[in-house]
């Protein structure tokens, strides 16, 4: 019996061996298995990014193909429109195409290149203006602010509520006006659009959804939660407000580059 005992005993002890031994290697093999996992599932999520990334880069570059021609169009009009004062024209026709074909093709431009470049959009199109006509224009730029000649402004941001000003202004009306504001304070930069337009031009903006989607796309894509676009409209005037934070935006760039 005894001899029984200590069979009984081995085998028990011996079933509780490999029992132990079963449970380590399963938990071995799942561990494995999950981890792997893991891996596998961030590197999908990492190409998922990159995919992700890659679209938005192709979106970007389809807006700019679309926006460039149309912004030729406009600028080279207001330059024929006005042969008289050719030379002035020219000038800042230099300027404004040195930007669009050097400069445009960049991710991101100094605040100070964007602002010089819309500067001379506006003196394109106030050719076009008679000398009377009421037109608003300040700039408030701090030229010590710590993003004014960094990378991290979106090329061309600023033509869109340029061109919709004079495009939908009627200027032959008495009480029409446009005003821009440009201002860059604490890294925050503001601009700020408003004009008085006809009833054809309204409805116009009404039958289009005023304003620009690309406009709106491209924004989104690139400054995601770092901007603020306001628009609206009252008694007939028009007013578009964009706020970025540049600062911010710079911050992240760096911490995340």
């Amino acid at each position: 019996m005894e001899g029984n005992y200590y069979m009984i005993h081995d085998y028990l002890i011996f079933i509780g061996v490999f029992a132990i031994f079963l449970f380590l290697t399963t938990s071995i093999y799942l561990f494995s298995q999950n981890h792997k996992l893991k891996q596998r599932n961030t590197k999908l999520s990492e190409t998922n990014k990159l995919i992700e990334q890659r679209l938005n880069e192709v979106r970007l570059e389809h807006i700019g193909t679309k926006l460039n021609p149309h912004l030729f169009k406009n600028i080279l009009n207001s330059v024929q429109s006005h042969a008289y004062q050719t030379y002035m024209s020219l000038d800042k026709l230099a300027n404004v195409l040195d930007y669009i074909l050097y400069e445009s093709n960049n991710k991101f431009v100094s605040p100070k290149e964007e602002l010089n470049f819309a500067l001379s959009l506006i003196e394109i199109n106030k050719i076009k203006i008679n000398p009377l006509f009421d037109f608003r224009i300040k700039s408030r730029i701090n030229k010590t602010d710590s993003v004014y000649e960094e990378k991290v402004f979106a090329p061309l941001i600023s033509v869109d509520l340029i061109e919709n000003a004079f495009k939908h202004t009627d200027f032959l009306a008495q009480d029409s006006f446009i005003s821009i504001y440009m201002e860059l304070e604490n890294g925050i930069f503001t601009m700020k659009v408003s004009n008085k337009a006809s009833l054809k031009n309204i409805l116009e903006k009404e039958k289009s959804g005023f304003g620009s989607q690309s406009f709106d796309q491209r924004l989104k894509m690139i400054y995601s939660t770092y901007y603020q676009l306001e628009r609206s409209s009252r008694n007939g005037v028009f007013t578009a407000e964009l706020k970025i934070n540049l600062g911010e935006f710079y911050d992240k760039m760096r911490y995340s580059g």
